[in-house]
């Protein structure tokens, strides 16, 4: 991850915004490959990915806090350089049983459908939770993040 790239890629927008936040959190989506991260950040530029969830859990174990409403992020690509901006429009904490079709369509993967959504979700989970050796249920707890982009490169 280039750090300058972030930082100066942040300080344009807040200065052209009149914002005085300091960097926000950058991260790529998926699981940390060139080709997912490149994937869905691709999704979110071209607006179809608005909408993400990660473990509570998970968010607790690694001492990150949970982002909250009008938070911004700075999305990366498969090469951890920026893609866009994004600012959260709604946080959620739902059980990843009683995720809704709508979010599971927000997440703008695959066919859409929430069956597409909950398999992939499910090994993502399976495989994420492990590292920590943690089972997955479907009571996982998840942070359900909708967002805009609010710039992209």
């Amino acid at each position: 991850m280039n750090t300058n790239t972030i930082e100066s890629y942040w300080n344009r927008y807040a200065s052209e915004h009149g914002l005085t936040l300091s960097v926000p959190p950058a991260w790529m989506f998926g699981d940390g490959s060139k080709e997912m991260g490149d994937e869905l950040g691709g999704l979110v530029v071209q607006g179809i990915k608005t909408g993400t969830c990660a473990a509570h859990c998970v968010h607790e174990l690694e001492g990150e806090p949970v982002p909250q409403v009008n938070d911004y992020a700075i999305i990366l690509d498969g090469d951890n350089e920026p893609l866009a901006i994004i600012q959260y429009t709604n946080i959620d904490l739902v059980k990843m049983k009683d995720v809704t079709a709508e979010f599971a369509r927000s997440e703008g993967e695959g066919d859409l459908s929430y069956d597409y959504w909950y398999q992939e979700h499910v090994k993502f989970f399976t495989w994420e939770l492990g590292l920590h050796g943690i089972t997955f249920t479907p009571d996982l707890l998840l942070v359900c993040q909708t967002f805009q982009v609010v710039d992209h490169r």
